[in-house]
């Protein structure tokens, strides 16, 4: 290209001074002149009609600006119908800087898909299979598998079907789900002489048996594509080491990231964060740490998922020094990335330190973004947090917000109060305890009348001993042995 121009230059230097030796020999008026200039002008061809990079990446501010109103869309498309027809590779441009956008990127694809097309242009401004390939990924991204088929069939009814067409509807079945279609269209594509299965291809096919964890199929796989001399890149080896997460083989996982370290294909930072993943599910804190340092920075800013992934690792874990950690990591997830099940892994955690004043917070914050304790094991940590800091207080004001917000009640709760009550030798509060009981419909069982009996019969209250062992006979429970001595 930069020859065609500066060919064009010269050229256009020639001309002009032919064109004025003749002017100084033929002594024509200026008029004339000026008439040569302007018809030698004319002779250039124009470029206006071709949008530059530049002015594709303003388009494509403008097209975000009104991505959810369609018709804004087509006018604006529609306003720079000539430029976007005139320039295939331009086009292509536009759509890639959609594919984190793809709802959008449809919108513009079928624009252009409705184009109505000239018959002395139809070869100019057809569709080919690269931009069938984009439509039908982002049919796939927009959860729209009926069009991604329709427009699969139609690039093959115009005879543009190449391999990325089937790569595109691949990835749309994988990217859905559907794990039988997907290698079912494999299976087609390697019976079709028109097309061969590339590292693509198979790529795909290794994610869909290490998303349902045929760990044998997914192994297979990679044979057959080294057998067909199909170098892997690192896209293959992360599906691998995907794979063996899904399905948590740990040894094997860490063969294949060895290989990568000692290879000539590199990790890459999807290798990073897929490993962390893995060395925090198989709770080996040490190394999950040592690939942290690595990437640090950019897990700190963009990877939430693998914070709160590590920060599982750490609750899990006997790290003697595992709060503090997971104080550090929770300070770099934002208000508005909240998690319930985060929340209550923390109120857990901190119930199981004897930690009450964050145990607390914790709980306050599941309160005010309503997220209910549903488990008995999560009210059990906390009610024995309160029962070993002898914080009974406390476990009365828990206890009347639970029921209000309608947590998981159980008769812990209860037994807890009764028990530390009992120790306290206050039995008016113990009889409010069962009053409290019997409002929320929850009745005395075999514990409950224990623990009433021992405290009863520790402090010598001989007559309500034997009301409690009458409601023991009543319900048939066991009679303590030292209830009757010889």
């Amino acid at each position: 290209m930069q020859r065609f121009w500066r060919f064009t230059s010269e050229a256009a230097q020639s001309s002009t001074f032919i064109i004025k030796r003749r002017i100084n020999t033929l002594q024509k008026p200026p008029s004339a002149v000026s008439d040569l200039f302007s018809l030698f002008k004319a002779s250039i061809p124009s470029h206006n009609n071709h949008l530059t990079v530049d002015e594709v990446a303003v388009l494509r501010n403008k097209l975000l600006l009104v991505a959810s109103d369609s018709v804004s869309v087509t006018t604006i498309l529609n306003d720079n119908v000539d430029s976007l027809l005139s320039s295939r590779s331009l086009f292509l441009a536009l759509l890639n800087h959609f594919n984190s956008h793809p709802s959008l990127l449809l919108q513009v694809f079928n624009w252009r898909r409705k184009r109505k097309v000239s018959e002395s242009d139809t070869c100019k401004n057809s569709m080919d299979a690269h931009e069938y390939s984009k439509g039908i990924k982002a049919a796939g991204r927009c959860k729209n598998i009926d069009l991604a088929i329709e427009l699969f069939k139609e690039a093959e009814n115009k005879g543009v079907k190449i391999s990325s067409t089937y790569n595109a509807l691949m990835g749309a079945f994988m990217f859905n789900g559907l794990a039988d279609r997907c290698y079912s269209l494999f299976l087609d594509m390697k019976k079709d002489p028109t097309c061969t299965p590339n590292n693509v291809t198979y790529n795909i096919v290794l994610s869909v048996f290490g998303r349902v964890m045929l760990i044998d199929h997914m192994e297979a796989t990679f044979k057959e594509m080294r057998e067909l001399h199909l170098s892997p890149n690192i896209s293959t080896y992360n599906y691998l080491i995907g794979g063996y997460i899904s399905s948590w083989m740990w040894d094997d996982m860490e063969k294949v990231f060895q290989v990568l370290k000692s290879g000539p294909v590199e990790p890459n930072m999807k290798t990073y964060l897929l490993v962390i993943r893995g060395y925090a599910h198989c709770g080996n804190l040490e190394k999950m740490e040592e690939i942290y340092s690595l990437v640090r920075d950019h897990v700190n800013e963009n990877e939430m998922s693998i914070i709160r992934v590590m920060i599982c690792a750490y609750c899990k874990s006997s790290d003697a020094d595992k709060v503090n950690k997971v104080e550090a990591l929770l300070k770099l997830i934002p208000e508005k990335e909240y998690r319930p099940w985060l929340n209550l892994l923390m109120i857990k955690l901190y119930a199981q330190e004897n930690r009450l004043e964050e145990m607390e917070n914790a709980i306050n914050d599941a309160f005010e973004h309503k997220t209910a304790i549903t488990t008995s094991g999560i009210m059990k940590c906390i009610i024995a947090a309160y029962f070993r800091c002898n914080a009974i207080e406390n476990l009365e004001n828990f206890i009347r917000r639970s029921v209000f917000a309608e947590w998981r009640i159980c008769h812990s709760l209860f037994h807890c109060k009764l028990v530390m009550y009992g120790s306290q030798k206050n039995f008016r509060e113990m009889q409010n305890v069962l009053e409290e009981m019997g409002d929320i419909d929850m009745n005395c069982n075999k514990r409950t009348l224990w623990i009433m009996y021992k405290a009863y019969s520790s402090t010598g209250q001989r007559s309500m001993v034997l009301k409690i062992l009458g409601k023991m006979f009543k319900h048939g429970y066991e009679i303590p042995d030292d209830a009757f001595p010889s």
